[in-house]
């Protein structure tokens, strides 16, 4: 099911207007919640240069717009309390909480705000908007594929997403590292974020 209609470029203006909508991607159209419980925001860092270390922040929220009529009105927004950071590991928790990194009780949240999505084929699409660290805000795509819409066991309406992002940490002020006696670095520069998404439709307004 297509999200994001993508416009031929060889169809005139006039006709692109009379496009028929999906009744399927219409009925999605609503605002949505983010169900924190069903969805994870973590990433990938390489360590020592030979393996990966897997972390995700444990509270997060936000809220999706989704137009099935106009795709492109569609929005989102996420915010992420940084010292819900988990990767396994108390003390490398406390360290990227820490000033070295993070510096959370200065700078608390991560923040994503959504200025524009398109469709890349089928269910694929890339999300571009604001990503917020340490007060400094740069563009970040996210590529996602939409796993479908449901209606759960306590008659919620779902939709599902899931994706991911590289990014460079310095982009954001996040510079700490250690050389390495054997050459290289600790950390990577580069850091994957992982998205899985579930959001609960918000119930009509009643008349």
């Amino acid at each position: 099911m297509a999200l994001f209609n993508r416009r031929n470029n060889d169809t005139p203006a006039a006709a692109a207007t009379t496009v028929a909508v999906d009744p399927a991607l219409a009925a999605l159209t609503g605002d949505y919640a983010i169900d924190p419980a069903h969805s994870s925001i973590g990433f990938t860092v390489r360590h020592a240069m030979v393996t990966n270390v897997r972390g995700s922040f444990g509270e997060h929220e936000g809220s999706l717009t989704l137009d099935g009529s106009n795709p492109a009105n569609s929005a989102a927004t996420i915010d992420v309390r940084i010292a819900s950071v988990d990767t396994g590991i108390a003390d490398r928790d406390g360290h990227l909480v820490s000033g070295d990194f993070f510096d959370a009780e200065k700078f608390p949240l991560m923040t994503f705000r959504s200025t524009a999505a398109e469709q890349l084929g089928g269910d694929r699409y890339r999300v571009t908007g604001d990503l917020t660290i340490k007060d400094v805000t740069r563009p970040l795509a996210i590529d996602l594929e939409f796993n479908g819409s449901a209606t759960d066991v306590y008659g919620n309406e779902r939709v599902g997403f899931e994706g991911s992002a590289d990014i460079l940490r310095s982009d954001w002020g996040l510079t700490w590292n250690a050389a390495l006696e054997t050459g290289g670095v600790m950390v990577s520069d580069k850091v994957k974020l992982n998205f899985d998404i579930s959001a609960i439709k918000a119930a009509a307004p009643q008349a």
